[in-house]
């Protein structure tokens, strides 16, 4: 199964693994608002949301020039790297995961920007409905897509 995952994609579960030892749940490839998506978009038990980008690479990271837009949409923001990773590029005001396929560790905590809670109500049904629908899918993969779904 591993070997059908891209870098990002196993950075992206390593972290969801070690977000859920903090008793966040996470949806990966989110999107936010049409033209966005986040790799991990992850809920927490007080309702915060937090978003993490996984760069696998300099050329990854240097390529991402939507990430700036990212930060309206969450509590708080992290990178989520490989230990082989330059992290010297990475911003210094924002939060930072050593990750692999397996785990992560928060090396450095992003700092908190409280949404709006008109947003967070938004952004937890669209997170909801998105892992609802995930679901379905799963348990139906022959089910055809509603009208609203992108």
């Amino acid at each position: 199964m591993d070997e059908n995952l891209q870098p990002g994609q196993l950075l992206a579960r390593g972290v969801s693994r070690h977000l859920r030892s903090h008793g966040f749940v996470s949806v990966e490839e989110f999107v936010p608002i049409r033209g966005l998506r986040v790799d991990v978009m992850a809920l927490g038990p007080k309702g915060e949301l937090w978003i993490v980008e996984c760069k696998s690479s300099r050329a990854d990271f240097q390529s991402d020039a939507k990430w700036q837009g990212y930060l309206e949409w969450c509590d708080r923001y992290f990178w989520a790297v490989d230990l082989d990773f330059p992290t010297e590029l990475l911003p210094a005001d924002t939060g930072l995961i050593m990750a692999d396929a397996y785990d992560a560790e928060i090396v450095r905590m992003g700092p908190e920007d409280k949404l709006a809670a008109a947003r967070r109500k938004k952004l937890i049904q669209k997170f909801a409905m998105d892992a609802a629908r995930r679901l379905h899918r799963f348990r139906d993969p022959k089910l055809s897509a509603l009208p609203d779904e992108e």
